[in-house]
């Protein structure tokens, strides 16, 4: 499974040159809402072409290029839908800034067993073979991304429980040192020293979209299920499932069918917590204090 090379430019107008030829130009933009960390739009063009384009500062480049490849990671298990990677690049005009083109999802229908279907289709993906996502197996990914604004770190470890302390927790625990005091940091170093007791190895290395939550799964035109806005890497999971729970989570129909599909192990709802610690530290240190009391109970309990 060879990644796809993603087409880099040096201005919009190049890149709507090599992907659709000379003469095309933008007819028309709309502004589309709902995302905390890029601007995004919908580009008309003049042979009726309708592209989606995320934009940010020109030096937030590999925001772009890291969910370009997390796209691609996806869409090479052929397991689910994503849109179809177009290009991305850089443009000097208005300051300087970094877009993505990708394909723009038009929403339809959603099919008959729409939640089954997905969780039959995120339980396959998370059965694809993971090799290819990491030199040597194991658990991370072939470099670093980022959750959120923030980056995420991927280095390659041989086990998911020392993978999740050191390239999960931890670093968000640094980064939010602030936020404790001296009895707190007593209670997470004694939970990152005893992980083992509360996390299990899975059977196998899984490829995870990383950030699942609602506001990632979109319904395509053929009326299933599409993922967006990954944040990929390879782990256990039961990470991802524990994260489509956190923010008001999927009918249960949908863990219904994924625990029919063999994944879930015994002991699952007694981690999910552990795993969602680490969404609640990435949002503590992004947006402050309001996270704070669920990141400590979190900690407390498993302390």
């Amino acid at each position: 499974m060879a990644a796809t090379t993603v087409q880099h430019f040096i201005s919009l107008e190049d890149a709507l040159y090599s992907l659709y030829g000379d003469g095309i130009r933008i007819a028309g933009v709309d502004r589309i809402t709902g995302g905390d960390i890029n601007q995004a739009y919908g580009l008309r063009l003049t042979d009726g072409t309708y592209i989606f384009m995320k934009t940010n500062e020109k030096q937030n480049i590999s925001f772009f290029t890291c969910e370009a490849a997390g796209l691609d990671a996806i869409a090479r298990t052929k397991a689910i839908g994503t849109p179809r990677i177009l290009c991305s690049g850089t443009d000097e005009d208005r300051g300087g800034y970094s877009f993505l083109l990708l394909e723009f999802i038009r929403g339809g229908r959603q099919i008959a067993g729409y939640w089954e279907t997905l969780a039959q289709q995120l339980a396959a993906m998370h059965r694809a073979p993971t090799e290819d996502f990491v030199s040597g197996g194991g658990y991370g990914f072939s470099h670093d991304n980022y959750i959120g604004a923030r980056q995420q770190v991927n280095a390659r470890h041989d086990s998911w429980i020392a993978f999740f302390r050191d390239c999960r927790l931890e670093p968000q625990f640094r980064h939010a040192e602030h936020f404790f005091g001296t009895s707190d940091r007593k209670k997470i170093i004694k939970l990152l020293d005893h992980l083992d007791k509360y996390l299990v190895e899975p059977e196998r290395p899984s490829l995870l979209h990383g950030d699942l939550w609602s506001g990632n799964v979109m319904t395509g035109s053929d009326g299933s299920a599409w993922l967006i806005d990954p944040a990929v890497y390879v782990g256990h999971a039961e990470a991802d499932i524990a994260m489509t729970e956190l923010f008001g989570g999927f009918p249960r129909k949908f863990y219904a069918a994924y625990r029919e599909a063999g994944f879930l192990p015994p002991g699952y709802c007694d981690r999910r917590e552990l795993y969602n610690l680490y969404q609640l530290l990435n949002h503590l240190n992004m947006f402050g204090y309001m996270y704070l009391p669920s990141v400590n109970h979190i900690v407390r309990r498993y302390s």
